[in-house]
């Protein structure tokens, strides 16, 4: 057997997503890529904003000794110092250097928490739609992925999160604003979110981690703002990165930030650091962690996104087909009308 059947059968139910993504490449390099839209994975193609550039060449043109050799598996001093203070502004919280671990991107984040914090056969709960990957990152670490309904508005849906609690439920994860629905959760929700891990944590003696994905934090229309959760729920992490806020998805750059007030908080940044070494990934990338901790609040152009969200809204309801408004991120989720056949019967596509 040349590859494990475990990722045998993955292969053979992997993401849609990306095979649209190859044959998008593919059908560019046949058409042109000013004949071919693609419209597959969340790849930015508004460009990063200038400060980035200026930052990378200041940086590339430094011969500093050791800055492109290893730092602590947690990130240089500097540059989590300096995102403490970013997520502290963000937070509400004084959340101090030692809290953040710099990871490589959001998914080498997710990837490095669920390392650390499940056992075997330990249930991760998440709202569904959701995105794909997250079923592949639970069960990478022996985690069991549990879904939870939503509302018909994508709010979270408190009995469906309810019941799926149980003394199996290790993390809950949430995603704001969200992958594919564009939901923003409100502070109400995230509050009412943290009172029911607190009262789960109450009668079980457990206290799961309230884990929030967060890389289009930046990215909100409509005056939406992305609420604070840092502080509502003592064992919270965030995970954000600077894939789609600076348009690097490839330069894979993001980091962790755990609550100062979480259990055995600076045990748990350990383990952070040591699943980052183990896994391989050593450390985030030493040339785009000096980079990003230059940049403070900079953002790409987010009116880009919104003029493009309103052009897209209004040509899908002409078409007559349904889609919820996004309230930030970059996707419109659609529902896609009845096809008909020859005389066959509807089916919902």
């Amino acid at each position: 057997m040349p590859i494990s059947e475990r990722v045998r059968t993955a292969l053979a139910s992997s993401s849609m997503i990306r095979k649209m993504f190859e044959e998008g490449i593919a059908l560019k390099k046949e058409h042109g890529g000013e004949r071919v839209f693609d419209f597959s994975l969340g790849n930015p193609d508004v460009e990063p904003p200038p400060a980035f550039f200026t930052a990378l060449a200041e940086l590339a043109a430094e011969r500093t000794s050791g800055v492109h050799g290893y730092m602590p598996n947690a990130g240089f001093p500097a540059v989590r110092e300096a995102l403490a203070k970013k997520a502290s502004r963000e937070q509400g919280v004084a959340v101090p250097a030692s809290s953040v671990v710099m990871s490589v991107g959001a998914a080498g984040a997710l990837n490095v928490v669920f390392k650390a914090a499940l056992n075997g056969g330990g249930e991760v709960i998440v709202p569904v739609p959701y995105f794909p990957e997250y079923g592949a990152y639970i069960a990478n670490h022996g985690g069991v992925f549990v879904a939870a309904k939503t509302a018909r508005d994508f709010a979270l849906d408190f009995d469906a999160l309810s019941a799926a609690l149980s003394p199996r439920t290790e993390a809950v994860l949430i995603n704001s604003p969200h992958n594919p629905t564009g939901r923003v959760y409100t502070p109400d929700e995230l509050s009412r979110l943290a009172a029911l891990l607190t009262g789960h944590s109450a009668r079980t003696g457990k206290r799961p981690w309230l884990i929030v994905d967060e890389p289009y934090r930046d990215l909100v229309y409509d005056g939406a703002r992305t609420a604070p959760a840092l502080g509502l729920y003592d064992n919270t992490m965030i995970i954000n990165s600077y894939s789609k806020s600076l348009s690097l998805p490839g330069e894979r750059i993001g980091y962790i930030v755990v609550n100062p007030a979480a259990e055995e908080a600076s045990l748990v940044v350990d383990a952070l650091a040591y699943a980052t070494r183990t896994l391989g990934f050593v450390n985030a990338p030493a040339l785009m962690q000096r980079c990003v901790a230059r940049l403070g609040a900079a953002s790409v152009d987010v009116a880009v996104y919104e003029r493009r969200r309103n052009a897209l809204l209004e040509a899908l309801a002409a078409a007559g087909i349904a889609a919820a408004a996004p309230q930030g991120a970059f996707y419109i989720f659609a529902k896609v009308p009845p096809r008909r056949g020859g005389g066959g019967a509807a089916e919902d596509g």
